[in-house]
């Protein structure tokens, strides 16, 4: 392949922790962006001890060494599109916020990785801040869960009416170009629905419900997924839903791996046969 075609070749950087049980973080991402043939670059923000049953050890990234990883892929290879996950502390929010800034990365996924799905919180108050002042007003899309679209619209979120107000409020609040609020942890008919918001239109996105206990990575996967389509070319909510369908489908596909909850099937073409 020569050069020419290499360089038309489209690129998403994540900007993420290392997953050692490799259902999230930049292990789900670089396959969510392999799947759609997208070249995956990485900045690796931490370091955890994990597996199915949860989470044993986090070792944060030195900011600058953050940095150096996100102008090394940008000054050489480019990046056409990039998402952020789990960033865990303020200083490393702050670093990426400002790269992303002189690096000029214009198509940013930010999934907000500030509460898990059962409602931990994952990141202390300060880089909360620092998060929605700095690097959300510069994301094209945000993809809160329900309990960070709680901490962000500020109130507590139960029904599908609560799912649209909060992203309405959040997408006022903090200047946000979209927010999509996801209902992947509700309950009811708001089960599994997520709501997207760009200040003009309000809308309901579905897909088919999956039952399986194997949801590790949902969200991660998703803003990769995003991103991977962003990379492509693609406008913003047609990369939407086609990062849904593509996370339902990897759902259905789901591994029971581990003692725990496993991860979803990134690689579901192959599990097919």
């Amino acid at each position: 392949m020569n050069a020419e075609k290499i360089s038309k070749i489209p690129v998403a950087l994540t900007i993420a922790g290392s997953d050692s049980g490799g259902g999230a973080g930049i292990q789900a991402d670089l396959r969510t962006f392999a799947f759609h043939c997208v070249h995956g670059t990485s900045a690796v923000t931490c370091v955890t001890a994990q597996n199915t049953l949860g989470v044993a050890r986090v070792d944060a990234m030195p900011p600058e060494a953050v940095t150096a990883q996100m102008q090394a892929v940008a000054e050489d290879i480019g990046v056409i599109a990039a998402k952020t996950g789990m960033l865990l502390n303020q200083e490393i929010i702050a670093a990426v916020a400002q790269q992303v800034e002189a690096l000029e990365i214009n198509n940013l996924v930010v999934d907000p990785v500030m509460v898990s799905r059962t409602g931990a919180q994952l990141i202390d108050d300060d880089a909360i801040k620092t998060l929605c002042q700095q690097l959300i007003p510069q994301a094209v899309i945000i993809t809160p869960n329900r309990y960070e679209a709680q901490i962000l619209s500020g109130f507590p979120i139960n029904t599908l009416d609560d799912m649209r107000a909060a992203a309405q409020t959040i997408h006022s609040h903090f200047k946000a170009q979209t927010v999509l609020v996801k209902g992947g942890g509700m309950q009811g008919n708001a089960r599994g629905v997520d709501i997207w918001f760009d200040g003009n239109c309000l809308e309901l996105l579905t897909t088919q419900q999956i039952e399986t206990q194997n949801t590790h990575g949902t969200g991660c996967t998703l803003s990769a997924a995003i991103a991977a389509n962003l990379a492509m070319g693609k406008d913003l909510l047609t990369s939407v839903k086609q990062a849904k369908e593509y996370v339902t489908t990897a759902l259905a596909y789901s591994l029971s791996i581990g003692k725990g909850q496993g991860p979803v099937g990134h690689f579901f073409p192959l599990l097919r046969n």
